[in-house]
């Protein structure tokens, strides 16, 4: 099932785990596993290549790196085909995205003893370019006609709980999301304060938004661990940045709300 209309579906260069992430989610439809064991399981996995890296073992890191990604995908299908949507889940989910990035770059810096200011700033740049491809996108999807409502533009204010989950942890869980991600998120709409205008965006926009996609950012960190170039992977990051000002600048130039 699509969080977009056909009309704003674009080749999403972060999206190569959709696929199996799929037909995983329809393995388990009609099973007592929920998207929160799916998401659980995720993290699991991303534990895994923690330790892997820890251990050495480069390419099994990868590979569970990119195992990641695909049951990542999971979780998003599984509540729409049980049409059980969840602001949990969805906080759950991301609130484990930034535990693992942070954790992934720090055992990079540990086996490659890069100083961790720069671990740091790495972490930054890849929060922040995530959060632009989050913004340009969930944007299109709140525009588009069908497409998925779950996330917001703007995730100021708590929501409210939706039948079958809990109030108090959707709160908590927003609280947190709030205190991780706010501050990438203020910082990017400051960067663009008029994009939300735009009632859609090309695909081919959408398309080069999507190297900043939290699934081809761990595609390129697998890569680069299976390559045993950890030593480069925070400074290809902080470099990597350039592109946020150019989609901006291209956004404004070309794509005025």
């Amino acid at each position: 099932m699509s969080k977009l209309a056909p009309k704003d579906k674009f080749f999403d260069l972060s999206d190569y785990g959709r696929t199996p992430g799929n037909l995983l989610a329809n393995r388990l439809k009609n099973t007592q596993f929920t998207p929160i064991h799916v998401t659980l399981l995720f993290g699991i996995c991303g534990l895994i290549a923690i330790y892997f890296i820890l251990e050495s073992q480069y390419y099994l890191a990868g590979l569970f790196i990119i195992l990641k990604s695909i049951i990542d995908a999971a979780d998003g299908e599984l509540a729409r085909l049980k049409k059980t949507p969840s602001y949990t889940g969805r906080y759950l989910d991301s609130v484990f995205d930034i535990i693992l990035n942070f954790l992934f770059l720090s055992a990079i810096c540990y086996v490659s003893k890069t100083p961790f200011w720069i671990t740091l700033i790495a972490f930054f740049c890849i929060q922040l370019q995530g959060t632009l491809y989050n913004y340009y996108y969930v944007i299109l999807r709140n525009r588009s006609i069908g497409g998925d409502k779950t996330s917001k533009i703007f995730e100021d204010k708590t929501p409210k709980a939706l039948p079958g989950e809990s109030q108090k942890s959707v709160t908590i869980l927003h609280l947190i999301y709030t205190i991780v991600y706010g501050g990438f998120d203020k910082i990017i709409h400051a960067l663009d304060s008029d994009a939300y205008k735009r009632k859609t965006f090309p695909n081919w926009f959408m398309t080069f938004v999507s190297l900043y996609g939290l699934g081809f950012q761990l595609l390129l960190i697998a890569l680069m661990i299976a390559l045993d170039f950890l030593e480069y992977i925070p400074v290809f990051f902080i470099a990597y940045s350039v592109f946020i000002f150019i989609l901006i600048a291209i956004r404004k130039r070309f794509l005025k709300a």
